[in-house]
């Protein structure tokens, strides 16, 4: 950034009717939380309005608390915090005008690259990204161009490329869930970068496109979801936002459904439960109306969950509309496809847990851990820890200890952030019993674990 005023973050100010100050105490509310402490003032804003360039984590927070007050992405070069707009502003361009074949390749090579790895982590996750147009845009493609063709895209793409992606996506999904997402993230980003991107812009024809198309927003949305399990929640929602952009190009009705659905599940876990977040679920479930029973009840059930922190009476309505669905249709294995029977369960378990029902959401988790595959390793996991969580909430220690004894067990052989967050849990939880015998013993083995 030069030494001479920026005009750019000025302007932000006067969009967002926000003076100095106030610019300041947002930053230092969003540092707070996310875990951080900042010293932040007017002065501060002063010096970068004069032309000083920020430090990290500062202009990560500053985007993001000017992204949250205009509703709407605000990306690094708009605020006048980089001189050169190349790979990152079109990796942080979240708008639907952008091209999302060439943010999907710029967003892989990144994530690929050490070099440019740091630019994925200087945003934040924004609910004003959560909104999506009523009408299915079609994007102006960038006046860059697309990004370079491989060698793999001068021969012709077809059903053998979409076959391949679709076993990808499998192989993908199952290896994720069986050893947690860090230990296959980086390998799926390779393929979307390498051969999927040249399968995209390789000559076919108009179905088989859509086909590709299709392919890809189902492994972007994949990509996405480990890098959540992952911690890297802004770079999860940028490849979730881009599987809704790619979807919308192949009109696919049901792969743009899940997509919001998995961008609005994912704002769950992070804990907002705002009217945005819940328009995305019901987004979702609006979507499905020409899909299958089963995409149809995967879409209910999570609108069951927000409509949980809303309407009591909305939420058992698309509960029971959910599980109804369900018993109409078994649809064929895959993670696009199959809906498990555990994962439903655990949704009324969410459901319940929200309306304040910790004995029916007790039942619920009991019984989605029965209903868990073997392959679902990392899901039964997670379902074990929160039901200990919801039998020590009940006052059942003992019962409770049973579970964490698994968990700890099962811990190791999964690298998830999620199942580190329930580590983190139990022994918070834990502490206040930590002269009870079992549970010093449980924290002791707890300890050794990172």
């Amino acid at each position: 950034m030069p030494k001479s005023p920026n005009t750019n973050l000025r302007i932000l100010l006067q969009e967002a009717d926000w003076s100095g100050t106030q610019l300041a105490i947002a930053v230092r509310h969003m540092a707070a939380e996310r875990g951080q402490q900042v010293s932040c003032g007017q002065s501060t804003v002063s010096r970068w309005l004069s032309g000083t360039t920020p430090r990290p984590p500062m202009p990560a927070l500053l985007l993001g608390v000017l992204s949250r007050r205009l509703q709407r992405p605000v990306t690094a070069s708009e605020a006048g915090l980089s001189r050169t707009p190349v790979h990152g502003s079109d990796v942080f361009d979240l708008s639907w005008e952008a091209d999302p074949l060439r943010r999907l390749s710029l967003l892989t090579g990144s994530d690929l690259d050490p070099s440019r790895r740091h630019l994925l982590g200087a945003g934040m996750f924004s609910l004003a990204a959560l909104a999506v147009p009523d009408a299915w845009p079609t994007p102006e493609k960038s006046p860059a161009g697309p990004p370079p063709r491989t060698a793999r895209a001068r021969g012709r793409a077809g059903g053998a490329e979409v076959a391949q992606m679709q076993t990808m996506a499998r192989m993908f999904a199952e290896a994720a869930e069986a050893h947690g997402p860090g230990h296959v993230r980086t390998a799926l980003a390779a393929y979307l970068h390498h051969d999927v991107t040249g399968y995209l812009h390789a000559p076919a024809g108009e179905e088989a496109h859509r086909r590709l198309l299709s392919g890809a927003a189902q492994l972007s949305l994949l990509l996405g979801t480990m890098c959540a399990g992952s911690g890297a929640d802004a770079l999860a929602q940028r490849y979730h936002h881009t599987a809704a952009h790619l979807a919308t190009e192949a009109d696919d009705t049901t792969t743009f459904a899940i997509a919001l659905r998995t961008m609005s599940a994912h704002a769950h876990d992070l804990g907002h439960h705002t009217p945005a977040v819940l328009n995305l679920a019901q987004r979702a479930t609006d979507a499905t109306r020409h899909a299958a029973p089963i995409i149809c009840a995967y879409a209910q059930a999570h609108l069951a969950v927000m409509q949980a922190h809303h309407d009591k009476h909305a939420a058992l309505t698309a509960l029971t509309a959910s599980e109804h669905l369900y018993e109409q249709e078994r649809a064929a294995p895959g993670p696009f496809s199959h809906y498990p029977a555990g994962a439903l369960h655990y949704q009324r378990a969410q459901t319940l847990a929200a309306l304040g029902d910790r004995t029916g959401a007790s039942r619920a988790l009991t019984t989605s851990l029965r209903l868990r595959a073997p392959g679902e390793r990392q899901a039964r996991t997670l379902t074990r820890a929160r039901l200990a969580e919801t039998l020590l909430a009940q006052g059942h220690l003992e019962q409770a200890l049973t579970h964490w004894q698994t968990f700890l067990d099962d811990y190791p052989t999964l690298h998830s952030t999620r199942t580190t967050h329930r580590l983190h849990a139990m022994r918070q939880l834990l502490h206040p019993h930590r002269r009870h015998h079992a549970t010093a013993h449980l924290l002791a083995q707890a300890a050794t674990l990172h």
